[in-house]
């Protein structure tokens, strides 16, 4: 069973960190592509960051550049997400994302709130 559970969410201060987790089982990890996609009440969801699976390449929204930091650890199936300077404009629900060719899975998402 391919799961992804995403943890790390909450509630956090503007100009505060969050570091998001999710943690993959089920398939082939290292082949996948993961990705961060965040979605904002009365809006699409968006893609965050981007890791490929050697984990060398990323890419970022523009919105988030400078700010926010994809990685991933093979050897633990796992990829991050490091959210620094959080805005409220940062508030959504953080969803995990494995791609590759045809397949792709997606965890359940995590609420991040960024408010004073």
């Amino acid at each position: 069973q391919v799961q992804l559970v995403e943890s790390g969410g909450g509630l956090v201060q503007p100009g505060g960190s969050l570091r998001l987790s999710c943690a993959a089982s089920g398939f082939t990890f290292r082949s996948y592509t993961m990705n961060w996609y965040r979605q904002a009440p009365g809006k699409e969801r968006e893609l965050v960051a981007g890791i490929a699976s050697s984990g060398i390449m990323t890419n970022y929204a523009d919105s988030v550049k400078g700010r926010f930091t994809i990685s991933r650890d093979n050897a633990k199936n796992t990829v991050y997400l490091q959210m620094n300077s959080l805005k409220p404009e940062d508030t959504a629900v953080y969803y995990c994302n494995a791609g590759l060719g045809r397949y792709t899975y997606w965890g359940q998402g995590t609420q991040v709130t960024v408010s004073s």
